[in-house]
């Protein structure tokens, strides 16, 4: 009797593990959806006619940093230097949570750099509203949570 309680709360505990990834890679992959629109604004606004793919590729890349640095404190290489050991980017280690409110910040920023404003003041902005949405999303999810239980 025993083991068939382990193996039923084991299989529970696998089925929620399951869930919880498999609602994390739904967010990580509208993320890299919306990043589309985010790097058309870079390229039909910063990047002038005449560069290099590689320059065009700075560019890009120092976007992305802009968000990076709004969401996580610090740029892609940064992260990578402190985590030596992981694959992948900072982004493929964020919570559902950091998903969600980096896809909007990137939908922002592409409004942001159409209206022209100053990548400073774009940083500015995204980590005020990243700090504002994180703290209404980490709410819901404990209140969701105490719903649960």
């Amino acid at each position: 009797m025993a083991f068939k309680l382990y193996l039923i709360e084991e299989f529970q505990r696998l089925k929620t593990e399951e869930q919880r990834l498999s609602d994390w890679s739904a967010k990580r992959e509208l993320s890299k959806i919306n990043y589309h629109i985010h790097t058309d604004a870079i390229k039909q606004n910063l990047i002038p006619s005449k560069v290099t793919p590689t320059q065009a590729n700075i560019i890009y890349a120092n976007e992305a940093d802009v968000l990076n640095v709004a969401m996580f404190g610090m740029t892609a290489k940064q992260w990578r230097e402190a985590n030596p050991e992981l694959k992948g980017n900072i982004r493929d280690y964020a919570s559902i949570n950091e998903l969600i409110c980096l896809s909007n910040m990137e939908n922002l920023n592409a409004v942001f750099i159409q209206h022209g404003m100053q990548q400073s003041k774009r940083l500015l902005k995204l980590n005020q509203i990243a700090i504002h949405q994180m703290g209404i999303l980490e709410s819901t999810n404990i209140n969701e949570q105490k719903l649960l239980r």
